[in-house]
């Protein structure tokens, strides 16, 4: 046995039915051109076959004298690889709209505590002929950068590669003690909120104080309450689309100094206005977003070791100018990100924890009823393929990262590079999210609308 760190720990006592603590990653490819009637069911059939499994994909909270859980690790030297791998097929006629309504009641429910923390869902049946992979692993085991970058090193650059890999054999990488900055890490960082708020020393908090002043710094729960803010139930809704990756890209000049992730907040941030007005319930006030973002400084492009954080970003969602919305975001990740490169890098990551302590808040009974939100929704942009990536074979056409949802933050948007595309998941309490599908045609609409601002 192996004691679960106070961190990892956390993640387990939070977890209810309400609450599931997965990370999870829905996987579209197309089989090659050369695959036969049989490729799929060799293909899982391969998959199946591989019962190394590493110490991550072994473990499970133990039960300590007969009533104490969540603070040691069972490692199970037997493997059930029938129950954690799953072969499904869509009912006809297979369309996409039926894989997400699949995913969404799988990512919705919880993961068996007497059993390693993970399963993945191999799923066929599409009309154009695609396949999908579905996996969820606890985050009390993996985080989501770490889960993505684990996938990543299961496909290949080479369409003629057929070698089979799989996450649960492959040999993960040790966590670094620096923030990896990326959607789901965004709960470690309340595990450690504690110990951020006591590194804040005097110099921090007078650079914060003056930041404030100066109207540069967002701080937490002066964001307004949003239909987003609300206890959540455990039911979930996902959806996802690409986008790609050059439309987002042109559009950085129609800004000066705007970034990459400035045009998607923008893009988001027109999406989510629209779908508040659908629902008659656009706040006056502008929404706030938690974004992880770099911190280096142009000197630091090249050097090595992590330097992400995460900053509160006004989203401008009460102007009705797409491209001042974007002047506005742009201004607020500029002077946010300006603060911190003013503090020594380990009060900056300080910094960054204290403005994410919010969220353990949230667990705290009737906090989210009574207390404004920290923040309205977090949105994420996770490193991922740069290159077009293959799996025995099969073009990976989507990688769509799936998060999580905690009470006061119904919604979660989570997006990473898919060689030349943009890849967006949208997760959301089904019960508080009404037709989170919308969401992905007012992305649509609020891109349009930047170039046609921009005269793209």
């Amino acid at each position: 046995m192996k004691l679960i760190s106070p961190t990892d720990a956390l993640f387990l006592v939070g977890e209810s039915r309400e609450h599931p603590m997965h990370v999870g990653g829905l996987q579209l490819f197309e089989p090659p051109a050369d695959s036969g009637p049989d490729f799929l069911a060799d293909l899982y059939a391969a998959i199946s076959e591989h019962d190394d499994f590493q110490p991550t994909f072994r473990k499970h909270p133990a039960r300590l004298f007969g009533g104490i859980s969540n603070a040691t690790w069972a490692f199970d030297n037997e493997v059930d690889v029938d129950y954690h791998l799953r072969r499904s097929a869509l009912p006809r006629p297979g369309r996409v709209r039926q894989l997400f309504e699949l995913t969404s009641r799988l990512h919705g429910t919880l993961l068996d505590r007497h059993r390693p923390l993970w399963e993945a869902y191999f799923v066929e049946g599409l009309d154009d002929g695609r396949f999908a992979v579905y996996t969820k692993i606890h985050h009390s085991l993996i985080d989501g950068v770490s889960a993505q970058r684990l996938m990543i090193r299961t496909l290949t650059t080479d369409p003629e590669d057929r070698e089979v890999r799989v996450p649960w054999a492959l040999q993960t990488k040790k966590r670094t003690t620096a923030p990896s900055g990326q959607a789901s890490s965004l709960l470690r960082a309340v595990g450690d909120a504690a110990g951020a708020v006591a590194g804040l020393a005097p110099t921090t908090v007078s650079l914060a104080r003056a930041a404030l002043l100066e109207h540069q710094l967002t701080l937490p729960f002066q964001a307004p309450k949003t239909m987003f803010n609300v206890p959540i139930g455990g039911a979930r809704r996902c959806a996802a689309q690409s986008w790609k990756l050059e439309r987002i890209r042109s559009l950085k000049s129609a800004v000066p100094d705007s970034t990459i992730n400035d045009v998607v907040l923008a893009m988001c941030s027109g999406a989510l206005r629209s779908y508040l007005e659908e629902q008659h319930a656009l706040p006056e006030t502008p929404l706030v977003a938690m974004v992880p973002v770099s911190l280096r400084g142009e000197h630091e492009q090249d050097a090595g070791g992590n330097m992400v954080g995460t900053i509160l970003c006004n989203l401008a969602t009460d102007e009705v100018d797409p491209l001042k919305r974007l002047e506005t975001i742009s201004a607020s990740t500029r002077d946010n990100k300006r603060i911190f490169s003013q503090l020594p890098r380990t009060q900056a990551l300080a910094l960054s924890g204290f403005l994410m302590a919010g969220l353990g808040l949230s667990l705290v009974p009737g906090f989210v009823s009574s207390a404004p939100p920290p923040f309205n929704i977090v949105i994420s942009n996770v490193p991922g393929a740069r290159e077009p990536m293959y799996w025995n074979g099969a073009r990976l056409n989507g990688s769509y990262p799936l998060s999580i949802a905690l009470d006061g933050q119904a919604l979660n948007i989570t997006l990473t590079n898919n060689a030349d595309n943009l890849d967006f998941g949208l997760v959301g309490c089904r019960r508080s999210v009404p037709h989170l599908q919308r969401l992905l045609t007012h992305l649509e609409n609020s891109l349009a609308a930047l170039e046609r601002a921009a005269g793209l």
